[in-house]
């Protein structure tokens, strides 16, 4: 009887030791503290009775949004920024061991590289240069959190605020800039209808018949408008035939 009690309390304490990791998770198994090696995905067993003790760790993608932060730019601009990271545990012994909570870690250092990074860039680089001021977060956040067996996958910078009266100044460089464009857009055009009628005249000039062409063609569209008084261009020929006849009588 007492012989069936103890394998009775054997088998019970044995099935207390079974654990389940799901095939996200991966099982750190520590005996009296001491780390003894990484159990999981699925069905694993441990001592019970405290002698061993399995600390799961998430092994999925994080997805954290880094709160906004106010820094100055290189050229003494303030601006608010925020952004979002992508990262997850590679090494959960390292995760579990080396860093008290890792997801909180990892934020405080995008964090703090946000901040850095964009005391290091001017407005314009800012502004303009958003995906290589993220790539640069990402090694910068991958290279500290790597000692904590974080992989960081992407970091995005998500909105970017500048004070408004730098908003209503570059609203006005941008529309001088764009005046700018459409006067020169409207110079070269002028240019080259210049160039078109100097060569368009060159051509008339050459054959005398294209010239009255020209003016017969002239005649034709004034007399296609209504209530105008058409003008007739006599042919320089006639003229010099009239003044001859003239200055023989």
């Amino acid at each position: 009887m007492t012989l069936a009690i103890i394998v009775a309390v054997l088998i019970f304490l044995g099935l207390t030791g079974f654990r389940i990791a799901q095939q996200y998770e991966r099982a750190l198994v520590f005996r009296f503290g001491r780390y003894m090696g990484t159990k999981g995905p699925g069905l694993f067993w441990i001592i019970p009775l405290g002698i061993e003790k399995a600390v799961k760790v998430d092994m999925r993608v994080f997805t954290d949004g880094v709160e906004q932060q106010e820094a100055m730019t290189l050229d003494n601009v303030p601006v608010k920024a925020n952004a979002v990271i992508w990262y997850r545990v590679v090494k959960p012994d390292l995760a579990v061991i080396e860093v008290q909570n890792v997801r909180n870690a990892v934020i405080q250092v995008a964090l703090t590289t946000l901040r850095n990074a964009i005391g290091q860039h001017s407005l314009d680089d800012v502004l303009k240069e958003r995906e290589k001021i993220a790539a640069l977060l990402k090694q910068r956040v991958d290279q500290v959190t790597e000692g904590w067996g974080v992989e960081v996958q992407n970091v995005e910078m998500k909105n970017v605020e500048i004070p408004p009266t730098m908003q209503r100044a570059m609203a006005q460089e941008a529309e001088a800039l764009r005046e700018k464009r459409a006067r020169i857009i409207k110079a070269e055009a002028e240019h080259d209808a210049a160039l078109k009628l100097r060569e368009a005249a060159d051509e008339i000039m050459k054959t005398p018949a294209s010239l009255e062409l020209r003016r017969m063609q002239m005649l034709t569209e004034i007399g296609a408008e209504q209530n105008t008084m058409t003008v007739i261009m006599m042919p320089s020929e006639f003229v010099e035939a009239a003044r001859a006849l003239s200055e023989k009588k």
